[in-house]
Formats: structure tokens, sequence, C-alpha cells
């Protein structure tokens, strides 16, 4: 017979998944998620069992309200952080975001909207979360942060447009066509041909790294295929030299990671062209801790799973 301790902890343990989904997307950070859940967890052990009807909502609004707490500070740091800043890589092939079985899902996750979401207020983001990725109606996220059914639809729309008005159309790859071009991508940038690594970005790709000044990477976004070419040789060079390469899925899209040291996200506009508009570098080893977790453990290094 299971005692009520061991009870509180298996209902805890039933919505981990859902509340480290959450967190991460309010956050973009992997360990400020994790502490996050970790802290709700603290609520979940003191609180009186007779208050709570609904385990999985309470903890959803615990979790919430604990990532609004948050994201105050988090944007103060922001605004001193050296350079672009990008959310934490996380592997997302073997679930650790939830399912991502929809193109709504895997956009959820991907570096692009978590970017675009630093726009909006804590509240808003919150609202746009929890309807967008778990499809919340707007009564249960009035009452998981006790505003208006009207006002949570009101920020939603706001929230909506704000987002859609900047988002860029990506799409994923075909699998074969994805290891060609990867296949093709190492040995120009091995080779330091950089005629052949413009043949498969667009005119106007962009690359944007995040060395957070603990590493050497550029301070804006670099923009046009044949700067980018260059800089990417430059990059691979300094950082991937001598490294191991896997492909993998990061953030729902297509990834190569580097040994340990860093990750390129890799974003293919939806033109019938197929190729590269957008990559995403995370250089910064401060912003790899989580994902180093995830490869620590043996076979967890998974392929793309679009």
């Amino acid at each position: 017979m299971s005692t009520p301790v061991a009870a509180s902890a298996a209902d805890f343990e039933e919505h981990r998944g859902r509340m480290f989904g959450i967190a991460y997307r309010m956050l973009g950070s992997a360990h400020e998620a994790e502490d996050a859940v970790q802290d709700a967890y603290l609520r979940w052990s003191a609180a009186d069992r007779d208050d709570v009807e609904y385990p999985g909502a309470w903890l959803a609004k615990t979790v919430t309200r604990l990532c609004l707490n948050r994201l105050t500070s988090a944007r103060a740091r922001r605004e001193e952080y050296v350079g672009p800043w990008l959310p934490e890589p996380v592997l997302t092939s073997d679930g650790t975001l939830g399912p991502l079985d929809s193109a709504e899902r895997r956009d959820s996750v991907s570096m692009a909207l978590l970017v675009l979401l630093e726009q909006l207020t804590p509240v808003e983001r919150a609202v746009y979360v929890l309807r967008e990725a778990f499809a919340y109606g707007h009564r249960e996220i009035a009452e998981l942060l006790d505003l208006t059914e009207a006002n949570s639809r009101q920020l939603y729309r706001r929230a909506a447009q704000r987002v859609e008005a900047q988002r860029p159309r990506l799409r994923p790859p075909d699998p074969q066509r994805w290891q060609g071009l990867v296949d093709t991508f190492m040995a120009a940038a091995r080779d330091g041909d950089v005629a052949r690594l413009e043949t498969l970005l667009s005119a106007d790709a962009r690359l944007v790294s995040d060395g957070g000044g603990v590493v050497s990477a550029a301070r804006r976004p670099i923009v046009g295929r044949d700067k980018v070419a260059r800089f990417l040789v430059g990059v691979l060079e300094k950082f991937a030299s001598g490294l191991p390469v896997a492909l993998a899925e990061v953030n729902g899209m297509p990834a190569l990671v580097f040994g340990e040291v860093s990750v390129l996200v890799v974003e293919f506009g939806d033109g019938p062209d197929g190729l590269v508009n957008g990559i995403r570098a995370v250089l910064n080893p401060e912003k790899l801790q989580f994902l180093r977790r995830q490869l620590s453990h043996p076979g967890r290094l998974p392929g793309p799973g679009w």
C-alpha cells in the first residue's frame, strides 16, 4: 500500500514533464526551468492536499507563476548580456519537451519563436505558451493566472499578433536532403570552400551566434550568404576542428552538435529552393550544460526525428 508521501510524489512525477515544458518555453533556459520545477515541488510538498482538487491544474498554476516571477529578473540580466541572446539548446527527439508530433508543437520550442517571445510581457508570454503549446482554453488560462476570460483572450490576441508579424516561415527538411546537405556543408567548411558553402545558403541568410562574452562570437547578427559562409568557415576552424560532429534534433529543428562545445541549429526557409536561411550558433559553454547532461547518457544522441 502506498503512503500519502509516496502518492504525493507520484502525482508530482506524473506532471513533471508538462511543468518542465511550460517552464522552458516561458524562460528559454533549461536550468532555470529545472529550478522552477524544483521550487514547485517544495510548494507541492508543503501544500494541504484537502485544498488541491486537481493536482495537474495546481502544479501548472504554481510553475507558471514561479516563471512569471523569474522573468522579471531574467529580463534585467538579458539587458546586460554580451552579444545576441539565444535560448539554451535542448535535444528534443526523445520527448524532453513533450511530443512534437505536429508543426505547431515543433514550432513552439524553436529558437526562432523563443527569441520572439522575449518581446512579450511576462503575462502575455504565459498566455501565449499555455494556449499555443498546451492547448489550454481561455477559461483554464484565466483560472491559472487569476485573470478574467476576456482578459486572457485579449492578451493572447495581442501576443499572437506581435509574434505572427515577425515569425520566420520555416520548414523541416526532407531527411535524405538534410543528410546530403550536411555532408556538403561539412566538406565545404573543412576545405574552406566558401563558394561551395554559399550555394547552400539563401541570399538573405542570417547567422546569430551566442558566446555570452565567455567565448569569442559575433556581437551582431551576420546577414548575407557571402558573409555567413565566411564566418562559418572561420568558426568551424576555430571551435570545431578535430571534434566529432553529430546530427541531432535540437529545439525541434535539425542541428549539428560539435563535441560538447558548440551547437548549430539550422533553419530552412519555406521557399521552393529549400536553402538554409538561418543558423543559430550556441557557443557559450554555460548555455550547453543541460545538453551536455543529455549527451552524457549512453544512446542519448538521437538522430533527427522529422
